[in-house]
């Protein structure tokens, strides 16, 4: 008689099979990347401030203990310029680690002569407030280096709430002490940026205009001299053909005299010389595909530069009315509130208007804040679309 056996399972086979069925996951940090670059920004607290202590320290007391000699102010000066160095490798090193976007500060001031230079450089703030950065940071790192440390030797299961509080603190002092001085050097940052925006649309009106010219009007009279020529030839031989000549020239001449005109009014029409933004704004909104009402509520002109800006905001969101709204009707209202001229372009149209869907709206958010203006464009999908435009009020001088 024989019997069926089932098979023993060894301990060895069942612990392979159980991790076949099931593998173990795999390995990885307790702690997520951005806690690890914080306890690597307070391991490096320590070396980085005693650097910027040290330096700080050196600089000013050979500065200063010299000041009677010759060369104290000029190794003032140099050591200030070394500290603003010091303060670009700090914000870098906050960027990296602990996420801390801060502009940086405005260049130094370029002055023509060694004195203009060295006088920039004894009262630059910048540099100033980061020797104290660099004073104050010894006991801060020797502090959050020595807690970091432990905590990661003793304390593990809090170290993430350690470190979090740790640099909280010195994203505090970087803040504080490495950041632009004061609302002045922020207000030279944006306006060194707009000035690009505003060479750079200059240029493109510029090559526009040149175009323009070149290939409308400048061809057109071109084209008018020859045709003038040869009647010229044959005014003797054959009248006729020169008096038809001519005829077709003075249709030419009428052609370019509206090429120019239109021109004119693309750099600066002269309706809104004459008259002002009401009228202007009248003109505009009558070539527009869809009927505009127009409400232009100002008891005085504004400056001609903004008046001009307003008028080719306004003409420009017409525009986009007229190609990309499928609108029935528009309005545009203009105001004076406070010290701010407000422009506000409404329809009916599908909306789902966006900037940076090719309707320009980028362009012209960039040019107005080029000059303290602001562009707010609310568009849902399907409807209504409301643009308003804000710009600095400047009255116009007297006469």
């Amino acid at each position: 008689m024989s019997a069926d056996l089932d098979p023993v399972e060894s301990p060895e086979s069942s612990d392979l099979s159980g991790s076949a069925q099931n593998p173990r996951p795999p390995l990885r940090f307790a702690y997520g990347k951005e806690t690890w670059k914080e306890i690597a920004f307070l391991l490096s607290n320590l070396f980085t401030a005693l650097a910027g202590f040290v330096y700080a320290v050196v600089s000013v007391a050979l500065g200063v203990g010299l000041a009677v000699t010759v060369i104290g102010l000029p190794l003032l000066a140099l050591g200030l310029g070394g500290a603003r160095l010091l303060g670009r490798s700090e914000r870098a090193r906050a960027r990296a680690l602990l996420g801390v976007r801060i502009a940086e500060p405005s260049p130094h001031p370029r002055h023509s002569g060694f004195f203009g230079w060295l006088w920039a450089s004894l009262k630059d703030p910048v540099a100033w407030r980061t020797q104290l950065y660099g004073l104050i940071r010894l006991p801060w790192g020797i502090v959050t280096f020595t807690v970091a440390l432990v905590s990661l030797v003793v304390l593990w299961p809090v170290l993430p709430f350690v470190a979090r509080g740790l640099t909280n603190g010195d994203r505090g002092m970087v803040r504080g002490l490495l950041s632009p001085s004061d609302e002045l050097e922020r207000r030279i940052a944006e306006l060194e940026s707009d000035r690009g925006v505003v060479v750079d649309t200059a240029a493109a009106d510029l090559r526009r205009i040149e175009r323009d010219l070149h290939d409308g009007a400048q061809a057109r009279l071109v084209a008018l001299a020859m045709g003038l020529g040869l009647a010229k030839e044959k005014l003797l031989e054959d009248p006729e053909a020169a008096a038809a000549m001519v005829d077709e020239a003075h249709g030419e001449v009428k052609l370019a005299l509206q090429e120019l005109r239109d021109l004119a009014r693309g750099i600066h029409p002269a309706v809104l010389t004459d008259r002002g933004l009401n009228a202007a704004l009248s003109s505009v909104s009558a070539r527009c595909t869809v009927p505009v009402k127009v409400h232009v509520d100002l008891a005085e002109r504004p400056a001609e530069a903004i008046e001009g800006i307003a008028y080719f905001t306004v003409s420009e969101l017409l525009q986009n009315v007229s190609k990309h709204s499928r609108a029935r009707s528009a309005a545009v209202e203009v105001w004076r509130a406070g010290d701010r001229l407000m422009l506000q372009v409404r329809d009916d149209g599908a909306g789902g208007a966006r900037f940076d869907g090719g309707t320009g709206l980028a362009g012209l958010a960039e040019r107005l804040g080029a000059v303290d203006g602001l562009l707010v464009l609310d568009s849902p999908e399907g409807g209504p679309t409301t643009v308003t435009a804000e710009l600095p009020w400047r009255s116009r001088p007297a006469a």
